[in-house]
């Protein structure tokens, strides 16, 4: 067997694979330059939780100056509320009656929640429950500023605006989006200009809006490429990156990291080589996100993860417990082999994962639950 990687060890015996390894240097300088950057710009972090899904990383943000979380399931939002975490938002409308039943319990328990709402019937639904609760819920108004995802038309923010914030029981406190890296409608690696874009954009609604004699107070925009640059536009008032805390192979195509500021990656083993050219691997779509696609504008990427010491290498295809990766003729690899990954869109990996492994300094690894992942009763 060649020795392409040193397996990292767990309770003394090699980890089993595939697996995530999450790197605590790489994720605590993440954390303190996003942290700073934002701070120098005079505009509040609230770091989105789906990337970790974990309340300790969720603390370490905290601790780093981020005045909140941001999750995108009433669920994610429980667990951290249950480790401690006090001010959270729900960037994602809430409809069913027993998630609202839940938001409102949440919200009683001395969490501040606030909940995004996106249409009128998904804010009358939520003042009923406040009313019937005997309470106040704290929505945020999402505009669609270009992604044509969740979000109230940006042209009828005004006329929305009001509606809600005439609704009993409910406190529209602020409006927010997300857009990623759009500028002009289009994909692009220009993510300065699509951070000012979508602030001035975002901006401009929340005048418009207080023009109409609506008070609002919150602007809340970015995603981890735009985040710094939006948050540049006078009148922005926070921020919600996710994936920076661990960054990914998409991130680093867009320039916002470096492969080497990826924290978490992925451990497979080799598991058959049935071509000179062609390796196979333990890990599939049920261990790699595919969200990303390869060959996608505007990032190009080719495969579906970087491989590490070896940028010739192409995870190519995927079934659900298969990656085959098309490597050199001439490359050294075995079966039994281990290799390292940095995935494409590593929130979306994450998700498909019960557990990480946390890399302490000194080389020690934590087996850690990815506590907010999945469902909750």
């Amino acid at each position: 067997m060649s020795k392409l990687l040193d397996i990292p060890l767990y309770n003394g015996r090699e980890v089993e694979t595939p697996c995530i390894i999450v790197n605590h240097a790489i994720v605590d300088a993440n954390v303190a330059r996003m942290a700073e950057a934002v701070a120098n710009r005079g505009v509040m972090l609230r770091p989105h939780a789906k990337t970790h899904k974990l309340p300790e990383m969720a603390a370490r943000q905290l601790s780093a100056g981020a005045v909140g979380i941001t999750v995108a399931k009433i669920s994610e939002a429980e667990v951290m509320a249950n480790a401690g975490i006090r001010d959270i938002f729900v960037a994602y409308p809430l409809i069913a009656l027993s998630k609202l039943e839940r938001a409102a319990a949440l919200s009683m328990s001395g969490v501040r929640l606030i909940i995004g709402v996106d249409s009128l019937e998904g804010a009358r639904r939520i003042s009923e429950t406040a009313m019937r609760e005997g309470t106040e819920l704290e929505v945020r108004l999402e505009l669609d500023t270009g992604l044509q995802r969740s979000g109230v038309a940006i042209g009828k923010a005004v006329t929305a605006a009001k509606q809600i914030s005439e609704l009993p029981g409910v406190r529209l406190s602020g409006i927010f989006t997300y857009r990623g890296a759009l500028l002009n409608g289009t994909s692009t690696l220009d993510v300065q200009g699509a951070g000012h874009e979508e602030g001035r954009l975002m901006v401009a609604a929340a005048s418009a809006i207080r023009t109409a004699g609506i008070h609002i107070q919150d602007v809340s925009v970015g995603s981890s490429p735009t985040a710094v640059f939006a948050a540049e536009i006078e009148g922005v008032t926070e921020v919600r990156p996710g994936t920076y805390i661990y960054q990914d192979r998409m991130q680093a195509a867009f320039g916002t990291s470096t492969l080497e500021q990826c924290a978490a990656t992925v451990l497979a083993t080799v598991v058959s080589r049935p071509a000179d050219d062609l390796i196979i691997i333990d890990g599939g779509s049920k261990t790699f996100a595919t969200d990303v696609q390869p060959g996608n504008a505007p990032l190009y990427l080719k495969g579906f993860g970087h491989i590490t010491n070896d940028s010739d290498a192409v995870l190519e295809r995927m079934n659900e417990e298969h990656g085959m990766i098309r490597v050199s003729p001439e490359s050294a690899y075995q079966v039994g082999d281990v290799i390292r990954i940095i995935p494409n869109h590593i929130c979306s990996t994450v998700n498909l994962h019960s557990f990480v492994y946390l890399e302490e300094s000194s080389g020690q690894l934590r087996k850690a639950l990815v506590a907010a992942r999945g469902m909750l009763e």
